[in-house]
């Protein structure tokens, strides 16, 4: 399976750049678009590991849970 690498803008706007085989590939594109466009806000780049475009699409736009550290 592929890993899809995106560009999320708000609100929400999934904008698909690159399909890569490797993850080490897809890990150092994030990391290089990251540091290029830290100057904009809200814009975050993000991969997923998929078997097709659309399933990547809806595993991003699907809210996540928030994190829960140690226990209430």
């Amino acid at each position: 399976m592929p890993y899809f690498v995106y560009k999320i803008s708000p609100p929400l706007q999934l904008t698909h750049l690159d399909t890569l085989d490797r993850y080490q590939d897809a890990r150092a594109l994030v990391r290089t678009r990251r540091q290029d466009e830290s100057s904009e806000q809200g814009v975050q780049y993000r991969m997923v590991f998929a078997r097709q475009q659309a399933e990547a699409e809806k595993i991003l736009s699907t809210p996540r849970d928030e994190r829960v550290i140690g226990e209430d």
